[in-house]
C-alpha cells in the first residue's frame, strides 16, 4: 500500500496507463536554444523519469518564428528540429517514463521585433507592441501548431502540451483584454475560442487517437478583462470536445498583479479553481502552482480537486520526488522553497535553470558526485547553506566528514529566513539537509565553535563560517534604540512602533515584511490570501478579481527604509519575486529614502541629510541591515559561502560552491 494512495493510483489514458498521478510540469530551462541543449535536456528529463514522474512536459518550443520567446531559436518547426529532439524522448523512455513536448506561441509576450497577437495591443511587461494577425495568418498559425505536434510525434514524444495559459497567444485570443477583433476570430466567446479549439481538433486528426494532447488551460486569469469562471468552464468543455486528452491548469497571466508561484502563495492555493474545471468535464484535470509536498498533493486529490498534480520546481529540487513519496520517505524529500532564484531567475538573465537547494539540477551531465577512491578526513566549519551542501555531498561520496557548528541548531542564515512572511519553506531545507547528513554518517558537533586545535589531523578543512553583520560608522550607532537584524529575526530583540531600517537590500526588505506581518496579520493562508490580494472565487467575476480590490493594510507600525546609494529600491531582488515585496511595502506606506547621508542616532531618532536638507526621522527602533563581512577566524584549505565572499547574502552561490567543492575533494 503506497504512503499516499490517491497519488499512486494508476491513471488510464488513451494509449497509455500512467503508474501514478505526478506530472512534471513545464518550465523554461534556458537549455532549449543552446548548442548542447538537447543532450543536457535528455539527461535532465531522464533523471526525473527515473525518479518516478508519470509524465513529463518539456519547456516551451515555438511552432514558428513569430512565436519565439526570445531572439534565440527554440522551435519545433522543421524535420531537423525533430531529429535533434530525438535524444530527449529516447532517454526518457529508456528511463521508464513518458514525455510530451510543450508547444508555446508567445504572442505579444515575445521579446523580439516580430511579435504578433489577435489585436495590436501592447503588454505592460513588454516594450514592443505586437502586429495584428490577419485571418489568413491565423489559419497558418493553426497549421503550424499542428505541424509542431506531428514533428514531435515523429521525434518520439508521447504527445504535446498546447500552451494556452499564462497570457500567451492562445490566451490572448480568448480574453477581451487582448482580443478586440470584429471578424470570426473575435467578439463572442464562441468566436474567441475558435483558435484554441481548431488547434486541438486539427492536432487530434493529424496525430491519431493514442497521441496525448494536454491542453494547458488558464483556470484563473487574474487580470482585468480576463475570462470569468463560467467562461473558463465553457472553454474547457469545448476543448474536451475538440479532442484533448488532459486539461492541465495554469494560474494567472504574467502581467497579473497577484503572485501565483512566489513564496507568498500558500501551498496549493489555487486548487479551488482547478476543482471548478474538473466538475465540468470528463477527461482528467491537473492541478498546479505551489504543490511542493506529497501530503499537499495527496490532500487535494483526496478532496477531488483534480485527477493529477503538476510539479515543476519541486522536480528541480528533488528528481526523486515521486519515488520517495511512494516509499513514504517524506524526510528524504528536498522540498522546493519557491525562491525562484536559480530557476526562473536564471532564465530571465539567459542562464540555464538550476535550483538553490539542489545545485545539481540542470547540471546532471556536468556536476557528477562519483564515489571517492581515496577516503579523506574532512572538517567543515559552519552549518549554514554552504557547509550543509559541502558536508552532505562529501560524505555521500565516501569521505569521513565532521561538521562543526557553534549554534545549537543547523541552518545558519536559513534560520532567519524562515521567520520572514512567505519564507517558512526554508525550514524544510534545514530539516532535509540535517536528515541527509545523518544518513551519510556526518559527525555533527553542535554548540561547538571550532578552534584551530580541533582541526589538527584533518586532510581538508572547509571554512563555511558565514558572515558578520556590518556595523556602519554612524555617530550614536551604540544607542539603545539600535538593534541588528539577527537579533530581531531570532527573537532576541523586539521592535517598537516607529522603525527606521538602515539598508535596503534583500535583508532590509525582509525585515520590513517581517515587521508588517507582526504588526498587522498572521501568515496568509487560503481565504486570507485571496482577501489580501483581491481574488474572488465567484464564477461570474471577470478574471477572478474581486470588485473591492486588495484588502486595506492594517499595520500599526511606521517604517522608514534608508540607503546611501541612489539605485532604485529593490533592484537586487529577484525578477519574479521582487515585485511582490515592493508592492507589499508600498501598500503598507513604507517610506523609502535613497541617497541618504547619516548624521547621527540619538533619542530623537535618525538624523539625516537628504538633497541638502537636514531632517530627523523619529525612531524607537533602528534596525541595522547595512551589509555583511566574511567571517574568517580560522585557517582553512578552502573558503565557501559567506566566508569566501559576503556581499548580498546568496544561498544560491553558497550551496553551489559547497557542492562543487565536495565534488572535487
Amino acid at each position: 500500500m503506497p504512503a499516499y494512495p490517491h497519488l499512486f493510483r494508476p491513471l488510464k489514458l488513451p494509449g497509455a496507463t500512467l503508474p501514478n498521478r505526478i506530472l512534471m510540469g513545464s518550465m523554461h530551462t534556458g537549455l532549449e536554444a543552446r548548442p548542447d541543449g538537447m543532450a543536457r535536456l535528455a539527461a535532465f528529463y531522464a533523471e526525473r523519469a527515473r525518479g518516478g514522474a508519470a509524465l513529463i512536459v518539456t519547456g516551451g518550443f515555438s511552432p514558428n518564428d513569430a512565436g519565439e520567446l526570445s531572439p534565440h531559436r527554440a522551435q519545433m518547426s522543421t524535420k531537423e528540429d525533430a531529429q535533434r529532439h530525438g535524444v530527449i524522448p529516447k532517454a526518457v523512455h529508456d528511463a521508464g517514463g513518458r514525455i510530451v513536448l510543450q508547444v508555446l506561441h508567445s504572442g505579444r509576450y515575445g521579446f523580439h521585433q516580430n511579435i504578433v497577437a489577435p489585436s495590436p495591443i501592447k503588454s505592460g511587461i513588454n516594450p514592443n507592441a505586437p502586429r495584428e494577425l490577419s485571418a489568413a495568418e491565423i489559419e497558418q498559425t493553426i497549421g503550424e501548431f499542428v505541424r509542431a505536434a506531428v514533428l514531435a510525434q515523429n521525434a518520439g514524444y508521447d504527445g504535446v502540451e498546447v500552451m494556452a495559459s499564462e497570457g500567451y497567444l492562445i490566451t490572448q485570443f480568448l480574453a477581451l483584454r487582448t482580443n478586440q477583433r470584429q471578424d470570426d476570430w473575435g467578439g463572442s466567446l464562441e468566436n474567441r475560442m475558435r483558435f484554441a479549439c481548431e488547434i486541438v481538433r486539427q492536432t487530434r486528426i493529424a496525430t491519431g487517437e493514442d497521441f496525448i494532447i494536454v491542453y494547458r488551460i488558464s483556470a484563473l486569469d487574474l487580470v482585468e478583462g480576463g475570462l470569468t469562471g463560467e467562461e473558463t468552464v465553457q472553454v474547457a468543455r469545448a476543448v474536451e470536445k475538440a479532442g484533448a486528452t488532459i486539461l492541465n491548469t495554469g494560474i494567472g497571466w504574467h502581467e497579473a498583479r497577484i503572485p501565483t508561484i512566489a513564496q507568498a502563495v500558500p501551498r496549493a492555493g489555487f486548487a479551488w479553481a482547478t476543482r471548478r474545471i474538473k466538475q465540468a468535464v470528463t477527461i482528467p484535470v491537473i492541478a498546479s502552482n505551489r504543490i511542493n509536498a506529497p501530503e499537499t498533493a495527496e490532500e487535494l486529490l483526496a478532496r477531488g480537486d483534480a485527477d493529477m498534480v503538476s510539479l515543476a520546481r519541486a522536480m528541480l529540487s528533488d528528481a526523486e520526488f515521486a519515488n520517495k513519496s511512494r516509499a513514504g520517505d517524506r524526510a528524504g524529500i528536498n522540498i522546493c522553497i519557491a525562491c525562484n532564484q536559480a530557476c526562473l531567475g536564471h532564465y530571465f538573465i539567459g542562464q540555464p535553470a538550476s535550483c538553490v537547494v539542489n545545485p545539481r539540477a540542470g547540471r546532471e551531465s556536468k556536476l557528477i558526485f562519483s564515489p571517492v577512491k581515496n577516503k579523506k578526513r574532512i572538517a567543515v566549519i559552519g552549518g549554514g547553506p554552504a557547509g550543509l551542501s559541502c558536508a552532505a555531498v562529501a560524505a555521500e561520496r565516501g569521505h569521513a566528514v565532521v561538521l562543526f557548528e557553534k549554534a545549537a541548531v543547523l541552518g545558519g542564515q536559513f534560520n532567519l529566513a524562515k521567520e520572514i512572511p512567505g519564507k517558512q519553506e526554508f525550514a524544510e531545507s534545514i530539516a532535509y539537509y540535517a536528515e541527509r547528513l545523518r544518513r551519510a554518517g556526518v559527525q555533527v558537533r553542535l554548540n561547538h565553535a571550532a578552534s584551530q586545535a580541533d582541526l589538527a589531523g584533518f586532510d581538508e578543512v572547509v571554512l563555511a563560517s558565514g558572515i558578520e553583520p556590518r556595523k556602519p560608522a554612524i555617530p550614536g550607532i551604540e544607542h539603545k534604540s539600535v538593534i541588528g537584524y539577527v537579533d530581531l529575526l531570532s527573537g532576541r530583540a523586539q521592535a517598537g512602533k516607529n522603525v527606521v531600517i538602515i539598508g535596503a537590500g534583500g535583508i532590509g526588505f525582509d525585515v520590513a515584511l517581517y515587521l508588517i506581518e507582526r504588526s498587522s496579520r498572521s501568515a496568509l493562508e487560503g481565504a486570507a490570501f485571496n482577501h489580501h490580494w483581491g481574488i474572488s472565487q465567484e464564477a461570474a467575476v471577470p478574471g477572478g478579481l474581486a470588485p473591492a480590490g486588495m484588502a486595506k493594510p492594517e499595520g500599526k507600525v511606521r517604517i522608514a527604509m534608508l540607503k546611501r546609494s541612489t539605485t532604485p529600491f529593490g533592484s537586487t531582488l529577484g525578477r519574479t519575486t521582487g515585485w511582490v515585496h515592493r508592492a507589499e511595502l508600498a501598500r503598507n506606506a513604507v517610506t523609502m529614502l535613497k541617497g541618504v547621508e547619516y548624521r547621527k542616532i540619538d533619542d530623537a531618532g535618525v538624523h539625516i541629510l537628504l538633497e541638502g536638507k537636514e531632517s530627523v526621522l523619529p525612531a524607537d527602533t533602528v534596525v541595522l541591515c547595512a551589509g555583511q563581512e566574511p567571517k574568517r577566524d580560522l585557517e582553512a584549505t578552502h573558503l565557501i559561502g559567506g566566508a569566501k565572499e559576503a556581499g548580498e547574502l546568496d544561498a544560491k552561490r553558497a550551496m553551489l560552491e559547497g557542492a562543487e567543492l565536495a565534488a572535487r575533494l
